[in-house]
C-alpha cells in the first residue's frame, strides 16, 4: 500500500472507555472500536481506575479493529493518541503501580488546593504552569499524597499518568508529550520544561518524572508481544499526541480566531484557541498545549450531562434521560425564577472550588418537576456561560461554537446554548472529535510539522441561530446566578465540617 493511501490510528484513553478509529488521509472514519471500564469510589471523593485494565483495553481496541477492517501492519501509517489529563499513578522502581489511577474527578485534595489558594502559593504556581489549583491537578493531589501516604512517595520512582503507562507498558520508556505535562501543574509553558519551583511544591524530584517531548514526537519499538496483539509491526510509529480537550479543538476545527469548542460529555468545557501562552490574571482559566506555537486555553466544569441525568433519574424515575429533556421546553426561559446551582461535584471552572455544593434556590409552591429539570440544564449552561465570560475578559471574543458531546444530540440543548451565549452553535457531522483531532495531529507528525496541523474537521451539521429576545433574559439572569454562588460559597465549605 502506497504511503498516501495509509490509514492513522486513533486511541482516545477516556474516563469511561477507550475508542480507537481507522482513519484514512482525507478525514474518513473507516472503522470504530471501543471498551468500556468502570470508575470506582471506593469512599467518597476517591475517583479512580485500575491501569492495567485501561491497558488492556487499549491494546484489545486496536486489535479488534485491525481484525475487522481486515489491516495489516503494512496499511498503517502511524497511531496517535489521545488522553483523558490530570490522573496520577505512582510507580516503584520494578515498573510495577504503587496506586490506582488517581482520576481528574477525584476530589480528596480539596483541603490541599484550599490552601495553596488561600496563602498565595496556588497562583504563583498556576502563573509558571498554566494549570488551576484544584483537586482535579496532579501538583495538588501529590501534595495529598505527601500528607496523607508519605510511604507511597517515599517508594515512589516515577510519577506518570494513565496515557504514560500505558506507553510504558507498550514500549518500557517512561515518555509524555507537552500537551498532557501541560496539565499537571508541574511543567512550565515558556521554558516547556518541569519546572522547579512547581516540583518544590509537589515535594517531588525531576528525575521521577516522565522524559519530555512535543505532541508530534515519535518513537517506536512496540513490544512484541504486543505487536503481535494488535496487528502491528513493532517497526509502527506512535505519535505521542496529547489530550482529548485540545485534540476535540483541532478534530472540529474550532483553532481559528473567534471560533470556541463546546463539550458536554459527563462534565463539560469551552476551550479556544490563541498563538502563544495566555493566563488569566486570577487562575481561572487553563492554558494547555496543542502544537507548536498553537495553545489552547478555556476552563471545565465537573457538572455536565451528569447533572441532567441525576436530575431526570430523581424526578422521572424509569424514564430515560432523552424522554425526559423534551419537557424543559414546556418551560419558559428562566425556569419562572428557579435556580439551580449545578455543584453537585464540586466545581472546576469558573469557581475551582472543591468544596461546592448543588442547590436549588428560589422554590416555590408554583413550580413543578418541569421546572426544576429546565432549572438544571440551565445551571450547566450558566456555568459554560461563566466561562465564555471569563475568556472574553481576556481578550478572546467568541463569534461561533462548535459543540460536541451527547448533548449535541438533543435540539433543546442546542438552542439553550445558543440562547444563553447569544451566539450560532454549530454541531459537526461527526462527534469523534478527540480522536479525529489525534488522527489529523498524527499526520501532521508524520509529514514532521511542514503541512497544515487543521487538514480536516468534522464538518458542519446543523446549525443553532440564538433567539435575541431569549438571550437577553439569560443575559440578565447569569450575574444573579454568579451572585448567588458568592453568597452561598462560605455557607458550603462550612457544610464540610458538620457532623453530618
Amino acid at each position: 500500500m502506497k504511503v498516501a493511501s495509509k490509514l492513522i490510528i486513533s486511541i482516545d484513553i477516556g474516563t469511561t472507555s477507550t475508542k480507537t478509529l481507522a482513519v484514512d488521509q482525507n478525514g474518513r472514519i473507516l472503522g470504530t472500536h471501543s471498551i468500556g471500564y468502570p470508575l470506582h469510589t471506593p469512599q467518597p471523593g476517591h475517583a479512580e481506575q485500575d491501569p492495567e485494565q485501561m491497558t488492556e483495553a487499549v491494546v484489545e481496541c486496536v486489535s479488534q479493529l485491525m481484525k475487522k477492517g481486515g489491516w495489516s501492519a503494512e496499511d498503517i501509517l502511524c497511531a496517535s493518541f489521545s488522553s483523558a489529563n490530570h490522573s496520577v499513578i505512582l510507580m516503584d522502581e520494578g515498573g510495577g503501580a504503587l496506586t490506582p489511577v488517581i482520576t481528574w474527578a477525584d476530589l480528596r485534595s480539596a483541603s490541599q488546593a484550599g490552601m495553596l489558594n488561600e496563602d498565595g502559593t496556588g497562583l504563583g504556581a498556576y502563573l509558571r504552569s498554566g494549570t488551576p489549583i484544584h483537586p482535579m491537578s496532579p501538583l495538588v493531589k501529590l501534595i495529598w499524597m505527601r500528607e496523607n501516604r508519605p510511604e507511597l512517595m517515599a517508594a515512589a520512582s516515577h510519577v506518570i499518568g494513565i496515557k504514560e503507562y500505558v506507553f510504558y507498558k507498550l514500549f518500557g520508556r517512561f515518555v509524555t508529550d507537552y500537551s498532557m505535562a501541560s496539565a499537571t501543574g508541574l511543567f512550565n509553558v515558556e521554558t516547556l520544561d518541569w519546572d522547579p519551583q512547581n516540583l518544590a511544591i509537589a515535594g517531588i524530584r525531576r528525575e521521577q518524572l516522565p522524559e519530555l517531548m512535543p505532541s508530534t514526537g515519535r518513537i517506536q519499538g512496540l513490544k512484541p508481544a504486543y505487536a503481535d496483539r494488535m496487528g502491528l509491526s513493532a517497526d509502527t510509529t506512535f505519535v505521542l499526541g496529547g489530550q482529548d480537550g485540545v485534540l476535540a479543538n483541532l478534530g472540529i476545527g474550532a483553532i481559528e480566531p473567534g471560533v470556541a469548542a463546546v463539550t458536554i460529555g459527563t462534565s463539560s468545557a469551552v476551550r479556544t484557541a490563541v498563538k502563544g501562552t495566555l493566563l488569566e490574571p486570577e487562575g481561572r482559566l487553563f492554558c494547555y498545549a496543542l502544537a507548536d506555537d498553537h495553545w489552547i486555553i478555556g476552563g471545565a466544569s465537573n457538572n455536565g450531562a451528569i447533572v441532567a441525568q441525576w436530575t431526570a433519574e430523581r424526578l422521572f424515575p424509569g424514564k430515560a434521560m432523552e424522554d425526559v429533556i423534551p419537557l424543559a421546553a414546556e418551560v419558559p426561559a428562566g425556569s419562572n425564577g428557579l435556580f439551580f446551582l449545578p455543584l453537585l461535584a464540586g466545581e472546576r471552572a469558573p469557581f475551582w472550588d472543591g468544596k461546592a455544593k448543588g442547590v436549588m434556590f428560589g422554590l416555590t409552591l408554583a413550580h413543578s418537576e418541569k421546572h426544576m429539570l429546565r432549572a438544571a440544564m440551565e445551571g450547566i449552561m450558566y456555568q459554560i456561560a461563566a466561562i465564555v465570560s471569563l475568556m472574553k475578559q481576556c481578550g478572546n471574543e467568541i463569534k461561533e461554537i462548535r459543540a460536541s458531546g451527547g448533548f449535541a444530540r438533543s435540539a433543546i440543548w442546542c438552542q439553550m446554548l445558543a440562547d444563553i451565549l447569544g451566539v450560532p452553535v454549530t454541531i459537526p457531522e461527526s462527534v469523534e472529535s478527540s480522536g479525529l483531532g489525534a488522527a489529523q495531529l498524527g499526520l501532521y507528525a508524520m509529514e514532521d510539522g511542514k503541512g497544515p496541523l487543521l487538514r480536516w474537521n468534522a464538518g458542519n451539521g446543523v446549525s443553532y441561530e440564538p433567539d435575541m429576545v431569549t438571550h437577553g433574559v439569560y443575559r440578565e439572569l447569569l450575574p444573579f446566578y454568579l451572585n448567588l454562588y458568592q453568597a452561598l460559597k462560605p455557607s458550603m465549605h462550612e457544610m464540610d465540617r458538620l457532623p453530618i
